[in-house]
């Protein structure tokens, strides 16, 4: 079973899918993560590429603890997405989605305050409508939360992240926490969302909707038995 997660920048997948991601290893399951964004072509109005080189060894280095086989680095210019074609986003999700066939996929929540989550969410809506061919490999799709995203967008009534999916990670956020170490050039300290102490948070949080120690919420988007 292939389980395919997106994540708009380097670091989403540890805070939205990083425990579920180490079970889904734990269990055989092989997991493919595509990184959707990076410098963009030439200059980046905002960061240099040497930051990318920084965050992508981090990423290769973290997905190693939580048993991701393999990464792909797409390079759409990060926090332009809003001003990037929506052809292509959508193209570089669909030859990711054509090239990896995956059964299920974890997205990250279209309501984000960010707008490169809202972009690739939609991208991966578009791309894996229930009836086109390109997605009949598809079983399942998964919404995350993404700390410092998911909860501060404006409030606007139906908008909100509304679980109905948890996830026990009692047996893996010890490897959600190291993932997210490996992160050091996107840790916050303690009382900052992108923070150990937040994760960690969250986590029980979470998992005092199903009685456990520590959980992962998702929104189910579809659900297909073929």
């Amino acid at each position: 079973m292939t389980i395919l997660v997106f994540a708009p920048h380097a670091d989403d997948e540890v805070l939205g899918v990083g425990g579920t991601i180490a079970r889904h290893a734990a269990d055989g399951e092989n997991i493919i993560l595509a990184v959707l964004t990076g410098s963009g072509d030439g200059d980046h109005p905002i960061w240099p590429k040497s930051l990318w080189e920084v965050i992508r060894h981090e990423c290769i280095e973290s997905s190693k603890i939580l048993g991701i086989e393999e990464v792909i680095f797409e390079n759409l210019p990060a926090a332009c997405l809003d001003s990037t074609a929506s052809w292509q986003i959508n193209k570089a999700i669909e030859c990711i989605l054509q090239k990896v066939q995956p059964c299920t996929v974890y997205v990250p929540f279209f309501h984000d305050l960010h707008k490169d989550h809202a972009a690739i969410a939609y991208g991966v809506h578009v791309a894996t409508r229930s009836y086109l061919k390109s997605a009949s490999s598809i079983q399942k799709i998964l919404a995350y939360e993404t700390l410092s995203e998911t909860h501060v967008a404006p409030p606007y009534p139906g908008f909100a992240f509304q679980p109905n999916v948890f996830v026990n990670i009692d047996a893996t956020i010890d490897l959600k926490i190291r993932a997210m170490k490996a992160y050091e050039s996107q840790l916050q300290p303690d009382g900052l969302p992108r923070s150990l102490s937040t994760i960690q948070a969250l986590a029980t949080f979470r998992g005092a909707n199903i009685a456990t120690s520590a959980a992962e919420a998702f929104m189910l988007i579809g659900d297909y038995w073929r």
